[in-house]
């Protein structure tokens, strides 16, 4: 059913572009497999760490990760289907079909070319990449080589996916940036529906690296926590922290012009209103160390909004856990807010719950960010007991805080020093 809004409502925002509004959220994550379960689980502090199973992965030197648990693709795709798709991929349509179903867009009722989906993901297929890679040197040579490798293994392939299972004709495509990979494609989503190439888009990320080889890259590059207790393994912003703890799943969001929205009676759960992306031009795994190259991309992600720093009311913090991340990102968002605003604003790293999901951590820390702006809740830093000096801003250690939330700022920084920060706002029905 439609809605009648005032007859003051503007559908475009200050520079004259259509209002970009979130109707649906998808999560398949380690600390729930749905939107609401993943919510909970942030704001009571539960994370989803536990211990690897070193027979599974075998000489592994790394301790812990946070993985998907009784995930059963089957619910979202019969079992021919499965067979055919690599996790990261089941992972993204699962969490699709929760925020098609959570949104009520009929893509059917729509010009298909009107409609895209637009896909993160850091790696893609690798744990297909690394059982073919064993069929060729262990098992048997070339000819084992599966004929669906190729379909399975490519990052571009979720994307395709779900626009063959719901007839979405539109822009098609994935960002691979690393650990930026889930904003970054919310963000190119935004900025196709905003000027006027697409009304709706399915995106966000989706990534399941947990694998032997990751697990050994990422150990080996000293990336990773090493401690064998879950609780202290992925501490961001304390000074006890050694690594992050990597982790799987997908975040899906349904973003769509307000005015198609507002039309079909949809509930409009926050606006994204600003995106910034930059380089650090530094360093392949470093931060840039003054934190310029992050903290602009907030800044530009408040100026597309016009939105002061003032305004910001909560920064959900890429936060990783690692030595040089969460000093560099302090630093990035004082040069970003000035000091003196940045001490006010409340932060938190959810990260220290769900794990780093790389290239679908963008996802879902947009969908946490929509739920605090939803709930009027800033989800806690689990762990953040022992506060570096470093690292001295209000990142909301230990538990929620209750707190009215209008805007909010999602960051997150990749390998090759690739950022990208999206703005979101409240934009409720009510307005």
């Amino acid at each position: 059913m439609s809605q009648s809004p005032p007859s003051n409502f503007d559908f475009n925002d200050h520079a004259g572009r259509p209002r970009v509004v979130v109707t649906g959220t998808g999560v398949i994550s380690p600390v729930g497999k749905n939107t609401d379960e993943f919510w909970n689980s942030l704001v009571e502090g539960r994370h989803g760490i536990g211990k690897i199973d070193k027979e599974i992965y075998p000489g592994v030197r790394v301790h812990t990760a946070a993985e998907v648990k009784n995930f059963d693709p089957t619910q979202y795709l019969d079992r021919k289907e499965v067979r055919r798709t690599d996790r990261y991929c089941q992972f993204a349509i699962a969490a699709a079909k929760e925020a098609i179903e959570m949104s009520g867009i009929d893509f059917s009722a729509m010009d298909p070319f009107d409609t895209g989906v637009i896909i993160g993901s850091g790696v893609g297929g690798l744990s297909t990449l690394q059982d073919q890679f064993e069929e060729l040197l262990v098992r048997g040579g070339p000819d084992r080589i599966s004929p669906l490798f190729i379909p399975m293994m490519i990052s571009n392939i979720a994307a395709g996916k779900i626009s063959m299972i719901y007839g979405i004709k539109g822009a098609n495509y994935c960002v691979t940036t690393a650990c930026a990979s889930g904003t970054h494609a919310i963000g190119e989503a935004f900025h196709k529906i905003k000027l006027g190439y697409l009304k709706a888009a399915v995106t966000g990320g989706a990534e399941a690296p947990i694998t032997r080889v990751a697990l050994a890259g990422f150990a080996n590059m000293k990336a990773l926590c090493m401690t064998d207790d879950p609780d202290l393994s992925s501490l961001p912003f304390d000074s006890r922290r050694g690594g992050f703890v990597i982790a799987e799943g997908a975040g899906i969001l349904i973003l769509e012009t307000m005015e198609n929205a507002m039309s079909r009676g949809a509930r409009i759960l926050a606006e994204i209103a600003g995106y910034g992306a930059t380089a650090d031009a530094y360093h392949i795994t470093s931060p840039d160390p003054e934190g310029v190259g992050a903290g602009t991309a907030m800044k530009l992600a408040m100026r597309e909004a016009g939105v002061s720093p003032e305004e910001i009311d909560y920064i959900n913090a890429h936060g990783t856990g690692t030595p040089l991340n969460d000093k560099f990102e302090t630093l990035a968002i004082k040069f970003a807010l000035g000091e003196k605003i940045a001490s006010k604003v409340s932060i938190s790293s959810t990260k220290s719950v769900t794990g780093h999901l790389l290239g679908a951590a963008g996802g879902v820390e947009a969908i946490a960010s929509v739920m605090a702006i939803q709930n009027g809740v800033i989800p806690p830093t689990v762990g953040l007991s022992e506060p570096d000096p470093d690292c001295d801003l209000d990142y909301t250690p230990l538990r929620q805080k209750q707190k009215e939330i209008r805007v909010v700022l999602s960051n997150s920084l990749g390998f090759g020093g690739q950022n990208g920060t999206l703005l979101l706002r409240k934009a409720g029905n009510e307005i």
